[in-house]
């Protein structure tokens, strides 16, 4: 049985998600097109070592946050996708990243998105996620996309 320290939800919280990799990993597969081992690997900023990749995305899918579906089109692959559960970060993330805006040296290229989302606020939080549950649940195909918006603010910033 997993003993918890306490019934704090923040500390509840912290215990699901185990550390600073896990969220990373799910800011990948969020922000990113990246949803296979050898995808996340390959693109990661951070540099994450495939043994903490592997044992996160165990531990992400053993938490609900993620699921795992073999590739139709590669037998061997294995695809990664958000649950409902881990969409509901969406919030949690833009937060964390207004926060890092402010506080800390981030690069104008990888701050783009956050600022979109931070402009946006609770409404395009809502459009990503509806977004999200497009790409990762089945839902129906939102009008608007604010990845592609995210998309394109990241662009315009790696360019100028």
């Amino acid at each position: 049985m997993n003993r918890r320290r306490s019934g704090c939800p923040i500390n509840l919280t912290l215990e699901t998600l185990g550390d600073r990799w896990s969220l990373i990993v799910l800011r990948d597969i969020m922000f990113g097109r990246n949803r296979t081992f050898r995808a996340l690997l390959a693109e990661s900023l951070e540099g994450i070592a495939s043994n903490i990749l592997m044992d996160r995305l165990k531990r992400l899918t053993e938490n609900g946050l993620l699921t795992r579906c073999g590739d139709p089109r590669h037998k061997q692959r294995v695809v990664y996708s958000l649950t409902e559960k881990a969409i509901d970060l969406v919030p949690l993330l833009a937060v964390m990243g207004s926060w890092g805006l402010r506080h800390t040296p981030a690069s104008t290229e990888l701050s783009a998105r956050a600022r979109i989302l931070e402009d946006g606020g609770p409404q395009l939080w809502s459009e990503f996620m509806d977004e999200l549950r497009h790409l990762h649940l089945g839902a129906p195909r939102p009008e608007g996309s604010a990845r592609a918006r995210m998309q394109s603010a990241y662009e315009a910033a790696v360019t100028a």
